[in-house]
């Protein structure tokens, strides 16, 4: 059999409520070329319509809700999952796909969070700062393709500010002399516009 030559591994990420079974964050991924001679591979996606991932999500949380391991093989696929609070979070990925390699996509996952929101990892944090977990879920990987697993470099790109309002922040003097100056410069100009009135 010949070896996958492929950089496709995360078949999707999802980030699922434990108390209401909702959806907090899905990502389905499929790969962009299919194996030579598989007409039906594992790593297109198989859940291409919203019911049949709803199905595979709830078969997933029955699955992991009472698990002590973090990895399983369900629906021929390896799924490597994280509880943290009422959340629970899962890379899943081919059934031929290195366990340790989504393991640790799970884990950057998860420390990336807890760096970005203070080790407050749950539903409604998550709920609150879902542009955070979009963009540390998109750090981590781009259609399918691990990018990074360093959480403190995931959450410093996620939290980094635009390089263009930095340059304007450098000029303003924020000491006591910096602020009386902008007072004064304030004050003057509105005492000139009052005189013009």
């Amino acid at each position: 059999m010949p070896t996958n030559m492929s950089l496709f591994s995360v078949n999707a990420i999802l980030v699922l409520s434990t108390d209401d079974r909702s959806r907090i964050l899905t990502r389905y991924y499929s790969a962009p070329h299919a194996p030579p001679g598989h007409i039906d591979s594992l790593g297109a996606n198989p859940y291409p319509t919203l019911k049949e991932q709803k199905a595979f999500e709830k078969g997933l949380l029955e699955k992991t809700n009472k698990q002590t391991s973090d990895v399983i093989l369900y629906d021929g696929r390896v799924v490597v999952f994280k509880m943290e609070g009422d959340v629970m979070l899962y890379v899943v990925g081919g059934g031929d796909e290195n366990e340790i390699m989504l393991f640790g996509v799970v884990l950057a996952l998860r420390d990336a969070l807890a760096i970005l929101l203070k080790n407050s990892t749950d539903k409604r944090t998550l709920v609150e700062n879902y542009d955070l977990l979009s963009l540390a879920v998109d750090e981590i990987v781009d259609d399918g393709i691990i990018l990074e697993t360093d959480p403190v470099i995931v959450a410093s790109r996620v939290t980094k500010p635009p390089t263009q309002d930095i340059t304007s922040v450098k000029n303003i003097d924020l000491s006591e002399q910096g602020l009386l100056n902008a007072w004064e410069f304030g004050k003057s100009k509105l005492a000139e516009r009052m005189r013009q009135l």
